[in-house]
């Protein structure tokens, strides 16, 4: 770690111990009071985001393309404040792409300010690993103020950016507060590779051990930065429950040239050291009993599956009665398909387990089609429950035939936000440092 990094990190870690002494010491304190952090309180000052919504997206011609009104927004940040360019990736791609989903995804549900306010809650605790804080916050809203004047040009008023900053101010509130709820944990993980396996020459099972207890539950994921792309995170789901000394097991598929996903699989080695961020997730086994259980993955999605298939098997040692639970694992070839082994041995042990191995047979936009085919072909029970894990475009895909196949909203489970205008806000990652990252399992360069 360099002298200017050792310095930045002590100047962190002294804010957060003096924000820990003012909660400590305040009456009432708690990880959720507010104290000056110079923003709203979403749940304290009632917001009419719909109003903001009409206004915003009456003008909107004025300001998009997204991608031009960000590329000025980060061009008037950096000239103002160039110091923060060292807490971004080389690589803004991402970054911009992520962001443009941020807003969409705000102005879609500015008219559900509780949906928000928890999106941006889970965010906020999962860019403390990024070193974000108020101060920054505030150079954005004026580097967005800026941006929004050079794209509105001559028809900019005053109405559409009071518009906007009050937007910006809601999901940066709810950010501070859910790092604020998450002070009493560590703001990411520092974990040493215990094991690297290569299966096939593009896909990589890595074991890592945390240096601190990671708490997580089964069907989480965590983002992970490796030491040779400082400041890029790229998210993965947790396989298994975790082995001895706290090990956590990670499917890597290298999906380009370049990147993090390429750095874990070609180019880590036992001894590395890693980062990992908060897990979280939407996946999860219900405590309620179900008739059935329908558990769909794309390649890399089956660490997900893993975990919870394991899960389901502690219960079965003690449970009563399981679900009839279905596996179907998809993947664009046979070849593709691994950890097969381990598959048909839990098949074999587990009656209440049937495994449908699928690959995909067509290009374009009906390569998930034999997996919507065999997943609906029986029917699910209406009264079951489906978990979904992989790319967007399977999960999307399989979540539509579902519903059309007669399986509630509410009993299908996955780790998408809800699309929006022009098939955009996939995630609501953007508005800090490194903020780029893709769901677990997207086949998109890592």
């Amino acid at each position: 770690m360099s002298a200017a990094d050792k310095t930045y990190h002590a100047l962190l870690a002294r804010h957060d111990a003096m924000r820990l002494r003012r909660q400590l010491l305040s009456p009432g304190g708690g990880p959720d009071a507010d104290h000056g952090s110079g923003f709203g309180n979403p749940a304290g000052q009632p917001y009419d985001g719909a109003a903001d919504q009409r206004i915003i997206m009456r003008h909107l011609d004025l300001v998009t393309p997204f991608e031009e009104l960000i590329a000025h927004l980060y061009q008037a940040l950096f000239t103002r404040h160039p110091s923060l360019r060292s807490l971004f990736p080389a690589t803004m791609e991402f970054q911009q792409a992520h962001l443009a989903r941020a807003f969409w995804y705000l102005l879609e549900n500015l008219d559900k300010p509780e949906q928000v306010v928890a999106t941006f809650n889970q965010l906020g605790r999962d860019h403390r690993k990024l070193g974000v804080r108020p101060a920054q916050y505030a150079a954005f809203e004026a580097a967005l103020c800026e941006a929004l004047r050079i794209r509105a040009g001559e028809h900019w008023t005053e109405e559409l950016e009071q518009a906007w900053v009050r937007m910006l101010r809601f999901g940066v509130t709810a950010m501070v507060q859910g790092a604020d709820a998450a002070l009493r944990e560590p703001p990411c993980w520092q974990a040493t590779v215990t094991g690297h396996r290569l299966i096939g020459p593009d896909l990589a099972v890595l074991r890592v051990r945390p240096h601190e207890p990671f708490p997580h539950r089964a069907g989480q994921y965590t983002a992970l930065e490796s030491a040779r792309l400082p400041h890029t995170w790229r998210s993965y789901y947790l396989a298994g429950v975790p082995g001895r000394e706290g090990e956590l097991e990670l499917h890597v598929r290298c999906t380009g040239p370049g990147g993090v996903s390429e750095a874990l699989v070609h180019h880590t080695a036992v001894g590395d050291r890693i980062q990992l961020g908060p897990p979280k997730g939407n996946l999860r086994l219900d405590e309620k009993p179900v008739d059935e259980l329908l558990l769909v993955a794309w390649d890399t999605g089956w660490a997900a599956m893993k975990a919870l298939l394991q899960e389901l098997d502690g219960r079965a040692r003690t449970a009563p009665g399981m679900p009839r639970v279905r596996l179907f694992l998809g993947a664009d070839a046979l070849s593709d398909l691994y950890d097969t082994e381990y598959l048909t041995g839990l098949e074999r042990r587990r009656p209440w387990l049937t495994v449908i191995p699928v690959t995909g047979t067509a290009q374009g936009e009906d390569v998930y089609g034999e997996l919507v085919r065999a997943v609906t072909r029986s029917g699910p029970s209406a009264s079951g429950r489906a978990l979904l894990a992989g790319p967007p475009a399977m999960v999307q895909t399989v979540t539509a035939a579902l519903a059309h196949a007669g399986l509630p909203a509410e009993r299908v489970l996955h780790d998408l936000l809800p699309a929006g205008p022009r098939d955009l806000p996939r995630s609501a990652e953007g508005f800090g440092p490194a903020g780029a990252q893709e769901f677990p399992g997207q086949p998109v360069p890592a």
